[in-house]
């Protein structure tokens, strides 16, 4: 039985990744790295400290910690100025209606994002409100794959992972779902994400029904 289910913030509830990958990107060009879509898509999901870690191994550079610590900075500077403007249009396609469905069903909802900007956003779109618990980048040590932020979500539930969905739009987003045990689904493409239980391109007309009937996994 699913009782529960824990999304990430970027790429699945709003659209904001873009503004992450822009955010990166120029900041690699100031770095005078190459940085593609493709390069992206492979720091979805993860802090911002690894996903500098991974920008500056592309363009085999190396600093300090506290020059490490000031382009994270400069990097969610930029970040925040390109997401001043979000409000509620930014919600992806389906996703309102998909959380009144799972609420009407009695299912309990968090939010697990690596982003430390989660409630930030989720305020400037007006969605804070639909969550039951919140866990984002400030309350966890350890980024994705490691399954701290969806562990602590399913503790501050009371919900034993095995009866949680995790939807994710990064690989490392369903490596961590899948190592703490929970079920899930992937938003995007086959291509990195075949790995999850189901993968669909959007949660547009998705109802509770569907997904417990097309998970792979058995839920007793």
């Amino acid at each position: 039985m699913i009782d529960a289910i824990i999304f990430d913030l970027d790429g699945v509830i709003v659209d904001t990744a873009k503004y992450h990958f822009r955010a990166w990107q120029r900041l690699a060009a100031h770095l005078d790295i190459h940085f593609t879509p493709e390069d992206n898509e492979r720091m979805k999901g993860i802090s911002r400290s690894d996903s500098l870690d991974k920008l500056l191994a592309l363009g085999g550079k190396s600093y300090s910690e506290r020059d490490k610590q000031k382009f994270c900075l400069i990097k969610n500077t930029w970040y925040l100025e390109l997401t001043q403007n979000i409000n509620p249009s930014g919600i992806l396609p389906g996703i309102v209606a998909f959380l009144d469905h799972l609420e009407s069903e009695g299912i309990k909802l968090a939010l697990g994002s690596a982003s430390k900007n989660a409630r930030k956003i989720l305020d400037a779109v007006k969605l804070t409100h639909r969550f039951d618990v919140i866990v984002d980048g400030n309350d966890v040590s350890k980024s994705k794959p490691d399954p701290e932020v969806f562990l602590k979500g399913a503790q501050a539930l009371g919900i034993a992972p095995q009866h949680i969905i995790v939807v994710e739009d990064s690989a490392k987003g369903i490596d961590a779902a899948i190592s703490g045990g929970f079920l899930t689904v992937g938003l995007g493409s086959e291509d990195h994400l075949s790995h999850a239980d189901i993968v669909l391109p959007s949660l547009e007309h998705i109802t509770l029904g569907f997904l417990q009937s097309h998970i792979s996994k058995t839920v007793s």
